[in-house]
């Protein structure tokens, strides 16, 4: 007869440290509210980068050179954000995943405190968008951190056969912080009467109402850091130490051992930052654009009304997208969800031309939204697995570095560019051509899914099947 004997894992398990107490609630409310807060200050600044800070932080002339410009500055973040996860990893990894969690909020929620008291180009001339880069910079370090700990927190407590559906709850974060920062400003602008189609400088809102939601993240974060303070170890991190697995240099260790991985989750990414950004940020510069740049002149206010009930559809698909990946496996989900986002892509002209849509005051806003809450839905479902996805590539001891840095080097392939290029080839080419954009994106992830294996049963002690972990040990002697 086979018997089973306690190996390692097993008997770090019994000990109280690696034992979880935290009441698992707690645990699902501090990644989600520390995800929503992360995500509001870095769409705050999205969403001002287009409609705010190409008048006050650039020299005025050339108003499609401005847009530009401001869109680099939104880039800079994401340069950051593989830095932020290097940084945070190795802390993450070497010292826990609690401690390095405090430090992302704390590195974020100030420096999108301080772009609410940053002076203008009027007041400090080119000091002000430097500054301004400086604080986006700080930004993505936090952010860049900021996600790795939080996926991890929910993966390594997760029940059995439910970790993408624990996963998916930091990943709501996304849309609702998305769903705040743009709601504000929809009321600011409703408040102060702002019209982004005749912008007055000496009005209220450009004054000083657009400082209000960088100024506000300050209490949110003292919020976030009081559910996080209150938090334990991860049981899976705990049990590598227990082993003795620590490594002095995650990074190096990612490298030597996991850059395949690095690779395979950094182009599974792809196609999701891609639609990301072109739904969120793009997507706004194009629709309230000036029609002079081939854009469709909307109104600021109207096309902020739509998108937020286009976000409606983001959080809705976030779930049904965790319970998918828990159902019918990571790989064959995302699949799936990849190839619609390339027929997504080459229908960019029947939703989007200007012949088709129509411009200013004539624009088809049912069109509008109809495309809106497509893409958004295709964001839901691509987004919400990836939290469970990226981390089971890789082991315990660099988990926090490796899903990182996929995460965040997917940022720059995938998003960091894609507003400032898709821009130009709406001034170019056409809106259809930045469909096409987006869906050679989605080939690219659709190849590197086909050669990634299944990770749903994969033990996060192991890196193994868990059905062939738990054969190995019913035969051993």
């Amino acid at each position: 007869m086979s018997t089973s004997h306690p190996g390692p894992a097993d008997a770090a398990a019994t000990d109280g440290a690696a034992t979880p107490t935290v009441p698992r609630r707690r645990i699902i409310v501090a990644s989600l509210v520390g995800t929503s807060i992360e995500f509001y200050d870095f769409y705050v600044y999205a969403t001002a980068a287009i409609s705010v800070f190409p008048l006050l932080f650039f020299p005025k002339g050339n108003d499609g050179a401005a847009v530009l410009a401001s869109l680099a500055t939104f880039g800079v973040a994401f340069v950051a954000r593989p830095i932020g996860s290097v940084l945070f990893g190795h802390f993450g990894d070497r010292v826990g995943r609690k401690a390095t969690l405090l430090g992302s909020l704390l590195t974020m929620g100030i420096a999108t405190f301080l772009i609410g008291l940053l002076p203008t180009y009027q007041q400090i001339g080119v000091f002000a968008p430097a500054l301004l880069a400086i604080m986006r910079f700080a930004q993505g370090l936090g952010l860049g951190g900021e996600w790795s700990g939080a996926a991890l927190l929910a993966t390594e407590t997760a029940a059995k056969g439910k970790r993408a559906w624990a996963a998916m709850w930091p990943q709501l974060g996304a849309p609702i912080g998305f769903f705040f920062a743009n709601g504000l400003f929809l009321v600011l602008t409703l408040v102060f009467g702002h019209d982004s189609t005749k912008p007055l400088f000496d009005g209220p809102f450009l004054t000083w109402g657009w400082r209000l939601p960088f100024l506000l993240s300050i209490i949110i974060v003292a919020i976030g850091l009081y559910v996080r303070i209150k938090l334990e170890e991860t049981p899976v991190f705990a049990r590598a130490v227990a082993r003795g697995e620590k490594v002095k240099a995650p990074l190096g260790e990612v490298f030597r051992r996991n850059w395949v991985q690095v690779v395979q989750g950094t182009f599974i990414m792809l196609a999701t930052y891609g639609v990301f950004y072109l739904m969120t940020t793009w997507i706004l510069s194009y629709a309230i654009g000036p029609t002079a740049q081939g854009k469709l002149g909307i109104g600021y206010r109207d096309f902020l009304v739509l998108q937020l009930v286009a976000i409606l559809f983001f959080a809705a698909f976030v779930p049904i997208s965790g319970w998918l990946a828990d159902r019918y496996g990571r790989r064959p989900t995302l699949l799936v969800i990849t190839g619609l986002i390339i027929v997504f892509g080459f229908c960019f002209s029947l939703f989007l031309s200007r012949d088709v849509m129509g411009t200013g005051a004539n624009a088809n806003m049912g069109l509008m939204l109809l495309f809106l809450c497509i893409g958004m839905a295709l964001m839901g479902l691509t987004f919400g697995p990836m939290s469970a996805v990226l981390p089971e590539l890789f082991p315990t001891n660099t988990r926090y570095t490796g899903s990182g840095i996929a995460y965040n080097v997917a940022s720059i392939l995938g998003a960091a560019i894609t507003p400032f290029v898709a821009d130009a080839l709406v001034q170019s080419v056409g809106v259809g051509w930045v469909g096409a954009y987006l869906a050679f994106m989605g080939v690219l992830t659709f190849i590197a899914l086909w050669f990634t294996r299944e990770t749903r049963h994969r033990d996060l002690d192991t890196l193994e099947d868990e059905a062939a972990t738990v054969a190995v040990e019913t035969t051993s002697p």
